[in-house]
C-alpha cells in the first residue's frame, strides 16, 4: 500500500498513520484511554496534514479490529468504515497481535492484555500465524514463553520484548496487499464483562464458539 490512513483505538494508546507516495507520518499517544473519540478527528487531520495526504488520496483505509477495549475497537472501525462508506475506498483490517510482533524472529507470542481474564494471546512462527488467538491465563502464559520470544506493549509476568504498536501498524499495511482488503471486522476473543455479568445473573453460559 502506497496512500493510506490507518487508525487503532483499540487499546490504551492511540495511532493515527497517514502515509503518502511511501512517506509516513505517524500520531502516537501511549495513554488514551477513554479519550479515543475525543482525540481521534484530531489525530486524523494532524497525521494528514504532515503526510500531505488528502483523504481522497486514501487507496485504503486500515482499522486495528482487537482484541482490546470493546468500545476503543468499535471507534476505530466506526471512523474507517464511514471514510471508505463516504469515498469509496476499501478496508483492511489488522489485529492488534500483527502490530506487536511486527519485527518478530522465528517463533514469537504477541501478548495482549485482557484485565482480570488473564492474557489474550496469538503465536506466529516466520510472519504466518501458527497459535489461534485465545485467552491465556498465567499457567499457560508461563508455558508459552518457554517456546516463544514474547512480545506485548504491556507489563507481563514473563520476560518479554516490549512492542512499538505505532511502528508495528505501519509496517503491517505496509505489507497488505489488494487481495487483503475487505469487511473489517471487531476480533472479540470473550464477550464483554457486562455481557458475561448479564449472562451470569439469567444463567446463561458466557463462552464464545
Amino acid at each position: 500500500m502506497d496512500n493510506f490512513l490507518a487508525i487503532d483505538t483499540a487499546n490504551a494508546y492511540l495511532t493515527v498513520i497517514a502515509q503518502k507516495d511511501g512517506r509516513a507520518a505517524a500520531v502516537f499517544e501511549d495513554d488514551c484511554a477513554a479519550q479515543h473519540s475525543v482525540r481521534l478527528m484530531d489525530a486524523v487531520g494532524e497525521a494528514l496534514a504532515r503526510a500531505g495526504l488528502s483523504l481522497n488520496e486514501c487507496e485504503c483505509f486500515a482499522a486495528v479490529t482487537g482484541p482490546g477495549s470493546f468500545t476503543g475497537i468499535r471507534i476505530g472501525i466506526s471512523a474507517v468504515k464511514g471514510f471508505c462508506a463516504a469515498l469509496g475506498k476499501p478496508s483492511l483490517g489488522i489485529t492488534t497481535f500483527q502490530t506487536l510482533a511486527y519485527n518478530a524472529e522465528a517463533k514469537a507470542l504477541a501478548v495482549v492484555p485482557a484485565g482480570r481474564a488473564g492474557w489474550y494471546v496469538c503465536g506466529f512462527a516466520d510472519g504466518k500465524e501458527v497459535l489461534s488467538p485465545r485467552l491465556a491465563g498465567e499457567a499457560e502464559l508461563s508455558a508459552l514463553a518457554r517456546e516463544y520470544a514474547v512480545y506485548s506493549r504491556a507489563e507481563l509476568p514473563v520476560p518479554h520484548t516490549l512492542s512499538d504498536p505505532a511502528a508495528g501498524l505501519l509496517a503491517a499495511v505496509r505489507a497488505a496487499r489488494v487481495q487483503d482488503c475487505g469487511p473489517v471486522g471487531a476480533l472479540y476473543i470473550q464477550k464483554s464483562q457486562a455481557e458475561r455479568d448479564r449472562e451470569a445473573r439469567v444463567g446463561m453460559p458466557s463462552a464464545r464458539s
